[in-house]
């Protein structure tokens, strides 16, 4: 009877202390945290399958790009409910660069209805959406790359409109007087 007790005690003794080698905790996993950028070494056909990655080295090189995503109802629907998610909050729901978050920030977000914003290629939208930009995180990681066309869709046929700011060194100067502004309230 004791030998029995004792080969309990020790068959018992690791799984009190949970050195079993299947006792792994779930969070100190093999994994791509988030905030994390994708290291494109999934191997195949795991989950995701694809993904957001470019080949586009930065914003300046994805300027000549071509819009390849046709400007649908369904595209610009899909760029709606993704201007919601990663949009809206600094740029508003017009775009204007009036959003919840953007009120917040020193320098106003860009007014995306602008005659300066009209006149960029659909290739610098669509890279500032990967890249990001001085104040603008880059959405490379969270969006692919045809949600970022369908982005650009959505911009082009539903938000443009006019502003005062025509080029970029029109926008730089309106973006220091907003920080100049902010900094004597």
């Amino acid at each position: 009877m004791r030998k029995i007790l004792l080969f309990i005690c020790i068959i018992a003794l690791p799984v009190t202390a949970l050195a079993w080698p299947w006792s792994r905790d779930l969070m100190n996993q093999p994994s791509i945290k988030p905030q994390e950028p994708p290291i494109n070494t999934y191997p195949k056909d795991s989950v995701p399958v694809g993904g957001p990655w470019t080949k586009i080295a930065d914003r300046d090189a994805s300027e000549g790009l071509k819009n390849p995503v046709k400007a649908t109802p369904a595209s610009i629907n899909r760029g709606h409910a993704l201007f919601s998610i990663y949009c809206l909050p600094c740029h508003g729901e017009s775009g204007k660069g009036n959003g919840p978050v953007g009120k917040i920030f020193e320098a106003t977000p860009a007014d995306l209805s602008s005659d300066y914003v009209k006149e960029l290629t659909d290739g610098w939208i669509w890279g500032t959406i990967t890249f990001g930009s001085y104040i603008m995180p880059r959405y490379g990681y969270d969006t692919t790359p045809s949600e970022r066309w369908d982005l650009v869709n959505y911009l082009r046929n539903v938000i443009e409109k006019e502003m005062v700011a025509k080029t970029k060194e029109e926008r730089a100067k309106e973006v220091l007087s907003s920080k100049a502004n902010k900094g004597k309230e």
